[in-house]
């Protein structure tokens, strides 16, 4: 079977492995996963995000959000407080522990991001704006 042929297995292959390693350094170091940090990392961004609009940045389904949410929230990461204008929504803050938690895993996700840069080399940025336009293809 030629390369190409694979192609879409060997991305579904890396993509796991990736997110295998993501999620044992964000464990050790944080009590995080990298999808976790990932939800963090959008609150942090966007101060007051709703779960809804969470899901959509992150492109999940809310029902999956909503769990995650209350992951986060039984850990102490973040808050729901009450939306300023709509009386039914609710918003999400980090906590001081949520940020302390970025806090502790941005030199740990940087270390990473360089592992990968090494290994692909010069292919890292044409790769990196491939997988870019990959993640918000339409399909």
């Amino acid at each position: 079977m030629a390369a190409d042929e694979r192609l879409f297995f060997l991305l579904q292959s890396a993509a796991h492995r990736l997110r295998v390693e993501g999620d044992r350094r964000c464990l050790a170091a944080g009590g995080v996963t990298t999808a976790q940090l990932g939800a963090l990392l959008a609150v942090h961004d966007q101060p007051g995000l709703t779960q809804r609009e969470l899901a959509a940045e992150l492109g999940q389904r809310e029902s999956a959000i909503t769990a995650m949410t209350g992951r986060l929230i039984e850990a102490g990461l973040i808050v729901r407080q009450p939306h300023p204008e709509q009386h039914r929504a609710l918003v999400l803050d980090l906590t001081a522990e949520g940020n302390a938690t970025i806090a502790r895993l941005r030199p740990v996700i940087e270390s990473f991001n360089r592992e990968l840069h090494a290994l692909l080399g010069d292919a890292f940025g044409p790769t990196s704006e491939a997988l870019r336009y990959l993640a918000g293809w339409p399909g």
